[in-house]
């Protein structure tokens, strides 16, 4: 599973689809991480404190919980763990698809794809000062039919929202030109990141 974007810069979790969409003018401002590091990721306010000497199994009871973990894994550098909390839903001729644990720690073409892309992500997603443990909170957002839509202004990285950290780190995008939105989806009974909506102009 990989994202693919489609013509209207909407990012979603494919199989052997290569990423094309790309953060305009984005600049890199933390070092690589690796990616197999045990660092446990702060999801939401109400997320009590996790061991860190292993990496803990996401929060996926909300929406907003999905939502934070992925950013949070995605910003720390952690593919593996933020594939964990990404989904295909369901379609008229396939069965969902969720991350597991087995499939996201696989070593196929299309998981190492996944990975790289997932960094150009966190060039973007990642503050100019950023911190050992970063504090990702998502906003109460409205579900519908067992899916929500979180905009980047309803999620906050160190007191600061997406939108503003994403802006930070690109040259050539002003205020009002972006758009950007986390698509999250129950399935099987938890919920998962499975479109990324970016749009820019």
């Amino acid at each position: 599973m990989v994202w693919q974007s489609d013509s209207k810069g909407t990012v979603r979790w494919i199989a052997g689809v290569a990423l094309v969409v790309t953060v305009a003018g984005v600049t890199g401002c933390s070092k690589d991480k690796d990616s197999g590091a045990d660092k446990a990721p702060t999801v939401s306010k109400s997320t009590a404190s996790q061991p860190t000497t292993a990496a803990p199994k996401p929060r996926q009871s909300t929406a907003e919980e999905a939502v934070a973990s992925w950013v949070t894994a995605v910003i720390e550098g952690r593919p593996k763990q933020a594939c964990v909390v990404m989904a295909e839903p369901a379609t008229a001729s396939s069965p969902a698809q969720v991350g597991t644990p087995t499939r996201c720690n696989s070593n196929t073409p299309e998981m190492r794809q996944m990975q790289q892309n997932l960094g150009r992500f966190r060039k973007a997603f990642t503050p100019k000062q950023p911190t050992n443990n970063p504090k990702v909170e998502v906003a109460h957002v409205p579900e519908t039919g067992g899916k929500a839509v979180v905009p980047a202004d309803k999620i906050t990285i160190d007191g600061q929202t997406l939108e503003k950290v994403i802006l930070s780190n690109s040259t050539g995008i002003k205020q009002g030109q972006l758009d950007v939105k986390v698509e999250s989806a129950k399935i099987k009974g938890a919920w998962y990141v499975t479109n990324l909506d970016f749009n820019v102009g």
